[in-house]
């Protein structure tokens, strides 16, 4: 997974997650959702992170119900606590900066019946990001913060350019901030069945010590059964349209570079390109070869008379695919789970 490979810099990208939320939060309040497959790899990666702070989904179920679990470990623990969600495969150029956008959307959080999310300024127009528009500002903050006046789900190129013109419009970060009773009145009424599903599902682990936090027998009979929803589905987008019962729906500005290295089409503005347009990890030979994206940590790969490719060299598996065909790499997991080849996922 992308979240535990060193693709900006020489820590993984977890780790970097990690190293941008210490001045906030110490390692007794970091938390991290995974699956058991995972789980050994994280522990090893945060060595210095209670082993009882990870957790373990048994099946991925989208954000909404991963959401959900963390927010009900916590809840175990410190029943009224404000929770912070932060994905952990962004790369951010500033980490003061980012701390900044944060410290405003707890406040935001803290003072007011909402869920608070974090807007990234559009640099163009894309059209693989959902998008928020904003409504009237929420007082007088730094970064500027806004009541959203709806979500916007992956535009089409026409409409992603009038976005990134009007200047109403933010990308949708997925960081969130919120308290946890607050989440809970919003699950309440939008996502009840997950919530009542996974309500107090931590409660006889509360004081466990010293190990991860793995699924129950009852855990993973709940997660079969549970619908796979993201928060920005199944929460965040009808409570902003609703905008009743005195919840509400905040996005702060954020004010620093941002990459959600949504596919390997990413990485030439991760790493940065050289004069021919190739974007490298690794030991390359390029011959009259350009604009290609390699990642090769351990062996030479060699780039003939070829073009606009994308070249992924792993241990096990070796991915061949066109640039322009970034995001339909998804599509080669969809496959070998059906040809159940499970040892390449």
């Amino acid at each position: 997974p992308k979240q535990l490979l060193s693709i900006g810099g020489r820590h993984t990208l977890l780790q970097e997650t990690a190293r941008r939320l210490l001045p906030m939060f110490s390692w007794k309040y970091v938390i991290v959702v995974t699956n058991e497959k995972q789980a050994p790899e994280v522990r090893r990666q945060l060595p210095r992170l209670p082993a009882e702070n990870i957790l373990m989904e048994p099946v991925g179920r989208n954000t909404a119900p991963c959401l959900v679990l963390a927010a009900e470990w916590i809840a175990a623990r410190e029943p009224d606590a404000l929770m912070v969600s932060v994905p952990a495969d962004h790369v951010i150029d500033s980490a003061p900066a980012l701390r900044r956008t944060l410290g405003t959307a707890c406040a935001i959080a803290a003072a007011e019946d909402a869920l608070v999310t974090v807007g990234i300024e559009p640099t163009r127009a894309e059209t693989g990001y959902g998008y928020i528009e904003l409504g009237e500002a929420v007082g007088r903050r730094t970064p500027a913060a806004h009541w959203v006046r709806r979500f916007h789900e992956k535009p089409s190129a026409p409409v992603a350019r009038r976005y990134l013109a009007d200047g109403r419009h933010l990308w949708n970060s997925g960081m969130f901030a919120w308290r946890i009773g607050v989440f809970r009145a919003a699950l309440e009424r939008y996502l009840p069945q997950t919530l009542r599903a996974l309500e107090g599902v931590w409660l006889a682990h509360a004081g466990s010590r010293g190990k991860p936090t793995a699924p129950t027998a009852r855990l993973r009979r709940i997660y079969r059964k549970l619908a796979s929803i993201s928060v920005d589905l199944g929460i965040m987008q009808p409570l902003s349209v609703a905008g009743d019962g005195g919840l509400r729906v905040a996005v702060v500005r954020a004010r620093f570079g941002w990459n959600d290295v949504g596919s390997w089409a990413a990485m030439s503005d991760v790493w940065g390109s050289d004069k021919t347009g190739n974007a490298v990890r690794g030991k390359v030979l390029a011959v009259a070869a350009r604009d290609s994206i390699v990642y090769c940590p351990e062996r030479l790969v060699a780039l003939v008379g070829v073009n606009d490719l994308i070249v992924v060299d792993s241990a096990d598996a070796l991915l061949i695919c066109a640039r322009d065909q970034a995001q339909d790499v998804r599509k080669v997991t969809d496959e070998l789970k059906r040809r159940g080849w499970s040892r390449y996922l």
